[in-house]
């Protein structure tokens, strides 16, 4: 049998802050703290700009109270809103305001085409970006993994925060199966180490791809973030896998509790035999079938693999 081979997949996340400049009479917007809206005011109207909750405090370039800046402001003190106008032809200034601890920054310009309201709407959720492991990281994941049973025994305070609990998943692929082992969950990583067994019940050589491994958690697949598998199974033999999954696949935490059920998936390269219906073995799982490769399509590890951050790759577990 040959030597596993670890393989790695890397994805990236990109984040893109677009200015936000309000065209019609009446906006509504999501506060984000990262970017600067644009407010044209108009001399002969009011603009009011109205937040999900009580202002605390406001800066301010260009604006006053009493008419003697750029730009005239009524604001009653606890209140979650303002009203602006515009002094003067071509003013500009800008306008920073602190609501529950967190700086909103607006640019205002005196303009005949004004915004009369514009209502901030508040931020949902935003969800972390999964930890950059980089392939020392990874590596580091898997060889704890593999050790964590000596760790345990001999150093308990290394593994202190592993979380790990035996598995039984089960993926019948027909001719060959993947035995889920173990699962470790590591927080900081936000990562999950499987260890499994794949067996090949077939009469020939089992050739696979091992850069192609996905876990199932319920309806949701999550590519591997690093392996370590060989690639082939003689007939009737059997060889241990560790398959990990870092983040979730668009680049966010997943925070997947090893208290999910898992399954592993991988793609065979070897044809897929005929086989007669045994009612002595357990029927396949729906779905659970791989893509049939060409034989001639060998692994040539290590290889980094591209993960796609669209459909059909799957938001994060809750």
């Amino acid at each position: 049998m040959s030597s596993p081979i670890r393989w790695l997949a890397f994805s990236g996340l990109g984040f893109v802050a677009l200015a936000s400049a309000a065209t019609g009479p009446i906006q509504s917007i999501v506060l984000d703290s990262r970017v600067v809206v644009t407010v044209p005011i108009a001399t002969n109207r009011v603009t009011t700009l109205s937040f999900p909750k009580p202002i605390s405090a406001i800066d301010a370039h260009g604006v006053s109270l009493d008419s003697k800046g750029l730009f005239l402001m009524a604001h009653t003190r606890g209140s979650s809103f303002l009203s602006l106008r515009a002094l003067a032809p071509r003013a500009a200034g800008n306008l920073n305001v602190r609501v529950q601890g967190v700086t909103y920054v607006f640019e205002l310009t005196e303009s005949s085409t004004p915004v009369l309201a514009l209502n901030l709407l508040p931020q949902g959720p935003v969800a972390l970006p999964a930890p950059a492991l980089g392939a020392t990281g990874l590596l580091a994941l898997l060889d704890t993994a593999k050790a964590f049973p000596l760790l345990q025994g001999q150093h308990p305070e290394v593994v202190s925060k592993i979380h790990y609990r035996p598995a039984t998943g089960r993926t019948d692929f027909g001719d060959f199966v993947i035995q889920l082992q173990e699962v470790l969950r590591f927080d900081a990583e936000d990562s999950l180490v499987l260890r499994a067994f794949i067996t090949n019940r077939g009469d020939a050589p089992l050739h696979y791809a091992p850069q192609s491994f996905q876990v199932r958690a319920g309806d949701r697949l999550y590519p591997q973030s690093i392996s370590e598998a060989s690639g082939v199974v003689p007939p009737g033999g059997s060889e241990p896998i560790y398959v990990a999954i870092t983040g979730s696949p668009d680049g966010g935490r997943a925070d997947l509790s090893i208290r999910n059920e898992f399954s592993v998936l991988v793609t065979r390269l070897s044809p897929r035999p005929v086989v007669s219906p045994d009612p002595a073995q357990p029927a396949p799982v729906p779905g659970s079938a791989s893509p049939t490769a060409s034989p001639t399509s060998q692994p040539q590890g290590p290889w980094l693999l591209s993960v796609p951050t669209s459909p059909p790759w799957p938001e994060s577990l809750p």
